[in-house]
């Protein structure tokens, strides 16, 4: 069997040490979509280094996201590249994100789930510098053909949304360029960029970053519900639901309840085609 679940989560950690700056702060923002308009005072607070902020989502792509391409390579683990999937994302920060700063980044195999026709890893990892914890971040990887030994299937992520009309709903266009752009924070896969190679996976032109929609919706929380202030962020969790295309608008639904807004998004020119779903951001 190409994945030993018991040899993956006893495997060692892997501890690497990674470092960001202003720029790698802004350039991450800019990949969302900040910035427009440039001088509202709202949109400054993500690009410009004299007021910046910092999205608690950026550590998925701190350290260039090596800790799930490390974690795809951990003892246990030999699978084809190809029949892999991010099926979601979960980042919970302990404190606010500094604007430049140096960590250890520690990743490790948390769990393997068996689904039948394929497994599904956690891949976790936790930055912490000399101040102690920073975040935890765990990616859901979906890998095809994998499953069907009689592990633990493990829990279900499914998320009902209130039966009610959504408190806010707003809409985010994404632009052409986006995805190259964002692709300069750390994730250089060629589905994103090369329309030859979205032809090879199946798709008629190249698709956006599942987690540059990720940060998106986060953004729109924030700037939305939470007056802007991104240390109000607690912990945000997502599923993948299905792909987007720049060029394409986001239509973000969101319910407020107590301690936690949760989300909707979908394609606005599909139909509302899903693109995330239970997606709950926790919050102060």
């Amino acid at each position: 069997m190409p994945i030993d679940a018991a040899k993956a989560i006893a495997a060692e950690p892997r501890s690497a040490e990674i470092s960001w700056d202003h720029k790698d702060i802004q350039l991450y923002h800019l990949g969302l979509g900040a910035g427009v308009p440039a001088t509202d005072p709202d949109e400054l607070r993500y690009t410009l280094e004299s007021r910046l902020h910092v999205l608690p989502s950026f550590a998925t792509v701190a350290g260039a996201g090596t800790a799930v391409v490390g974690g795809l390579s951990a003892p246990g683990i030999d699978i084809d590249l190809a029949a892999v999937l991010h099926g979601g994302q979960t980042v919970t920060v302990h404190r606010p994100i500094p604007v430049g700063g140096r960590a250890v980044s520690t990743s490790r195999v948390a769990a393997v789930y068996d689904k039948g026709k394929a497994a599904v890893l956690v891949l976790r990892s936790e930055a912490a510098d000399d101040d102690g914890p920073l975040w935890t971040s765990d990616s859901q990887i979906f890998v095809r053909g994998e499953g069907g030994w009689g592990g633990d299937r493990g829990p279900s992520a499914r998320t009902e949304l209130p039966d009610r009309a959504p408190d806010r709903t707003v809409e985010r266009a994404i632009r052409e360029e986006q995805a190259l752009l964002y692709r300069l924070s750390g994730d250089w896969n060629p589905l994103h960029a090369d329309p030859e190679f979205a032809k090879l996976a199946g798709f008629d032109r190249p698709i956006l970053h599942g987690l540059c929609t990720y940060g998106m919706t986060l953004k729109a929380v924030v700037d939305t519900l939470l007056g802007g202030d991104v240390a109000r962020v607690r912990s945000y969790r997502t599923r993948f639901a299905g792909v987007v295309f720049p060029g394409e608008t986001l239509r973000i639904r969101m319910w407020a309840g107590d301690g936690h807004v949760q989300v909707s998004v979908t394609a606005a020119e599909r139909d509302d085609a899903p693109v995330l779903a239970d997606t709950v951001v926790e919050h102060a």
